[in-house]
């Protein structure tokens, strides 16, 4: 299947995962700028009126950045839509969505035919994350256009499935636009899930230490500072099983090796989020890949990093490979 022209032209086949919190327009216009999909959550702007003014805003700068590069335009931009019941702005967002022709809308946490079906009228098109092929088949079926797979080791709300297995199964039924999530952040690691079957990287976790992201200056030492191994998957938090830094939990006053469980029935995304602060300011999101995160800086050094990264790659395994794998 060939892509939505939305996804081609890129500079690299990644999409930047939206992060709570720390995805704002600073963020995305920077990471649309450098050649990559930039996304935030919607949810992000509050009250709800602010999404208006920062999807205006991005629109704008991507625009007058394309009139003076033409031969370097930006890249498109997504915005996420948590498609929770709970989320009583859901499509009021959406609305905004339509207004600005968001070419990328992600849906998470459900599949709504109405949304999509508003994504659709303008020509945008829907990436619905999943977990497993269940959640894949009923989102495909409901009308989204693309899946992200969210495989063991993703930031934030993270499945538990390896991505061999994942994006195996999901390429028995699907041939259409497909993103991995989890542990991805190199350019190496870009190149190994498209040998997977992926057509995009989808990475989050690393762009938190970058100087546009919108996070507190503790927690981007604290993605720099860490490996993989001190990430804790737990349901506690949220309601949902995700990734948090263990280091922030420890700081919060909880023992990471000693945490209860969440009843899922109390998720809720009402007004724009959890009214518990420390659910989701203090307790810090990421994914295992963080380990390769040794330095902070701009979104354009990493991307450009990862560039370089992403055709060694391709050339090693197209020149160097031994005989026998030929």
């Amino acid at each position: 299947m060939v892509l939505p022209s939305v996804l081609q032209n890129l500079r690299l086949p990644v999409i930047a995962s939206p992060m709570f919190i720390v995805s704002g327009p600073d963020l995305v216009i920077a990471q649309c700028k450098a050649g990559i999909v930039g996304s935030f959550p919607a949810l992000n702007a509050r009250p709800a009126e602010v999404l208006d003014e920062w999807l205006d805003r991005i629109t704008t700068e991507l625009a007058e950045h394309d009139e003076k590069n033409p031969d370097q335009p930006s890249a498109p931009f997504a915005v996420n839509q948590i498609v929770h019941k709970s989320n009583d702005r859901v499509m009021q967002d959406v609305e905004m969505c339509v207004k600005y022709k968001a070419p990328i809308v992600i849906t998470s946490l459900g599949a709504v035919p109405e949304v999509n079906q508003a994504v659709h009228s303008y020509g945008g098109i829907v990436l619905h994350d999943v977990i497993n092929t269940r959640f894949a088949k009923k989102a495909l079926e409901k009308g989204a256009d693309g899946l992200i797979a969210v495989a063991a080791g993703a930031g934030g709300h993270a499945g538990s499935l390896s991505p061999f297995a994942l994006i195996q199964e999901i390429r028995e039924f699907f041939d259409g636009p497909l993103a991995l999530s989890g542990s991805i952040a190199t350019g190496g690691a870009v190149a190994a899930a498209q040998a997977m079957g992926a057509d995009f990287g989808y990475i989050g976790s690393t762009f938190i230490a970058t100087d546009e992201a919108n996070a507190v200056e503790g927690y981007k030492d604290m993605i720099v500072g860490s490996t993989g191994e001190e990430i804790v998957y737990t349901n506690l938090f949220t309601g949902i099983h995700g990734n948090y830094l263990r280091g922030s939990i420890e700081k919060a006053g909880m023992n990471p090796d000693d945490l209860p469980q969440s009843d899922p029935s109390k998720m809720n995304f009402g007004s724009g989020g959890n009214s518990k602060a420390k659910a989701w300011k203090d307790i810090w999101g990421s994914g295992q890949g963080i380990g390769a995160v040794k330095s902070r800086g701009p979104v354009s050094s990493y991307v450009d990093r990862l560039e370089q990264e992403y055709h060694a790659a391709l050339d090693q395994l197209a020149n160097n490979r031994p005989k026998r794998w030929r």
